[in-house]
């Protein structure tokens, strides 16, 4: 086919072939306006050129005809060059629901993945063919850049935030991984594979590892190891906000604003605990800003995310509506509100 041209990687994603037909599409049409411009310009230098030195060339007026050729189709041209690139980038960015979740840390100069059974992998990430694959990622230090070039996906990872993507693998195989923004000395050697396997072979890598717990049971033994549990109380009884359901939902805030209560707000609950508070309660709970890596981070992003709903349907109030001043209340010393 057109696209698959010696330059350009192997498609290996679902979108891949999209993105490679809007950057052919671009390439040809500048190839195409650059070389009428210029082929214009040489025929017009050479039919206008004045032949003797008095020569005075003749008066040219305007034509509105000419004028509004020349705007409108420039116009539409931009126009549809604007949808078409709109149409793939939000099919780029804007991750399904139903995606398996991987979680992804950068740091000089590794890549570090947590599936949520509990398999932790480093520079290598393994998933299945033909199924769509969410990354969740954050970085530990400076700004990276999660590149596959065969799945034609790039995202910057950015200290202090999340940044998610996603993909659907088409081909099976391994596929380069690299950062693709300068992080540092050996920034060149922050670089890993992507091993694409057929769903039986999946599972079987999946139950082939040791693994010392999924994702969310690590991240409810450090709920628990926090004290967290003495504030957030499944009775909804509790000084901090009940978290059984949070996720997803819409939290109502002091001074009458909402929040979806989405990971980018869980983190920012735990690290800022006084940005937002949740109606009905005070901010009681302290920072936890350096107190846990991005890996426990999402460990215990993970164990909210897993709670269900509330345990008993008559739960009302600012209680059910999520994450208060923050998710975790770990000094049960603190005055009640």
């Amino acid at each position: 086919m057109l696209w698959q041209l010696p330059f350009l990687p192997v498609q290996a994603s679902t979108f891949a072939g999209r993105v490679d037909t809007l950057f052919l599409f671009l390439v040809a049409l500048t190839i195409v306006v650059s070389g009428g411009v210029a082929g214009l310009e040489f025929y017009f230098a050479v039919k206008y050129r004045r032949r003797t030195p008095d020569e005075v060339p003749p008066q040219v007026h305007g034509s509105m005809k000419l004028e509004v050729i020349w705007t409108v189709i420039p116009f539409i041209v931009a126009m549809g060059i604007f949808v078409w690139g709109a149409s793939v980038y939000f099919t780029l960015y804007r991750a399904p629901k139903e995606a398996l979740e991987i979680y992804v840390t950068g740091k000089q100069w590794m890549w570090r993945f947590q599936h949520p059974d509990g398999q932790r992998e480093i520079n290598e990430l393994h998933v299945p063919v033909g199924r769509r694959v969410k990354l969740l990622m954050a970085s530990e230090d400076v700004i990276h850049a999660f590149y596959v070039p065969a799945f034609r996906i790039k995202n910057d990872v950015v200290p202090g935030r999340y940044t998610t993507t996603w993909f659907e693998a088409t081909k099976s195989g391994p596929f380069d991984l690299y950062c693709a923004e300068y992080c540092g000395t050996n920034h060149s050697g922050m670089i890993g594979k992507v091993h694409v396997m057929e769903p039986a072979e999946y599972q079987a890598w999946l139950s082939g590892g040791a693994v010392e717990g999924s994702l969310a049971s690590r991240g409810e033994k450090l709920f628990q190891e926090q004290a967290c549990i003495t504030c957030h109380r499944a009775d909804a009884q509790g000084r901090g906000p009940l978290l059984n359901g949070l996720f997803g939902s819409r939290v109502a805030l002091q001074g009458g604003a909402t929040v979806i209560a989405d990971e980018a707000y869980i983190r920012e609950s735990i690290v800022n605990p006084q940005a937002k508070i949740v109606a009905g309660f005070q901010p009681l709970m302290p920072t936890f800003q350096g107190r846990f890596t991005e890996e426990r981070m999402l460990e215990l992003i993970a164990y909210i995310k897993s709670l269900g709903a509330p345990p008993q349907a008559g739960t009302s109030g600012a209680g059910a509506q999520g994450a208060a001043s923050g998710v975790a209340t770990p000094r049960p010393s603190q005055t009640p509100k």
